[in-house]
């Protein structure tokens, strides 16, 4: 199918400006916001815009970092693990109500795009699979939310589980059983939390680590791991945004 890319600018709710960027199909479909992790927008976060919108779905990928420095985009080496905890730290500093607020209006210029046909979800890797569930929970079941949301590796959610209760729509949550940086209790907590919600699943990749589906970052990447979980994405979104 062919995938169409361009330049957006989301308007902030303090009135500023902000990209995003656009990978849009050939004939529209159902919206993903597609949420970085603390690489930026780089070459995983890029060929997962585009593999999605070649399967249909109008994909939207807003920058994540701007209120700290616009346009980050960062190897996956060591030095560049650095810097990007440097602006993950940075970025950590700013109210999350600021920072969810902006995800939400780009959630909202998603729904605004020609390409978008009926339902949307949000989607999130490792720092975006927090903000992912930060969204899904701020817009509760209002109308104007996600219809889904996937969570992978999303550090820091088992601290927000107070958060839980306010989201109404289904959640795929992603992890490796082996992630350094997101110790198993955590995902214990994250899956009582949602036990017996319907719509919810934890699906849990023991062998891997962190990041494991960003095939540009050696240090990170298990290709069984995401061989495995990519497929259950897919089926997810399938049916939460083509019912």
């Amino acid at each position: 199918m062919s995938v169409g890319a361009r330049n957006e600018r989301v308007v902030a709710p303090t009135g500023e400006r902000f990209d995003a960027y656009a990978f849009v199909p050939e004939g529209g479909g159902p919206g993903v916001l597609l949420l970085q992790e603390i690489f930026g927008f780089e070459e995983f976060l890029e060929s997962r815009a585009r593999l999605l919108a070649s399967l249909g779905y109008s994909v939207l990928v807003p920058d994540v970092f701007w209120r700290v420095e616009r346009n980050v985009s960062l190897g996956h080496d060591e030095a560049a693990l650095q810097v990007a905890f440097g602006y993950m730290g940075r970025f950590s500093e700013i109210p999350k109500d600021v920072t969810t607020a902006d995800l939400v209006a780009a959630l909202a210029h998603l729904r605004t795009l020609p390409e978008t046909t009926g339902k949307v979800a949000v989607v999130g890797y490792c720092l975006g699979g927090r903000l992912a569930y930060e969204v899904a929970a701020a817009c509760g079941p209002d109308a104007s939310g996600p219809d889904a949301c996937v969570s992978y590796y999303g550090s820091g959610i088992a601290a927000e589980l107070d958060l839980a209760e306010r989201i109404a729509c289904p959640v795929l949550f992603h992890f490796g059983g082996s992630d350094p940086y997101l110790p198993r209790e955590e995902i214990d907590a994250i899956t009582a939390a949602f036990a017996g919600r319907p719509g919810t699943e934890v699906v849990v990749q023991e062998r891997a680590g962190h990041a494991f589906e960003n095939s540009f970052a050696p240090m990170f990447s298990n290709p069984e791991a995401a061989a495995a979980s990519w497929p259950v994405t897919l089926a997810f979104l399938d049916r939460t945004l083509r019912p």
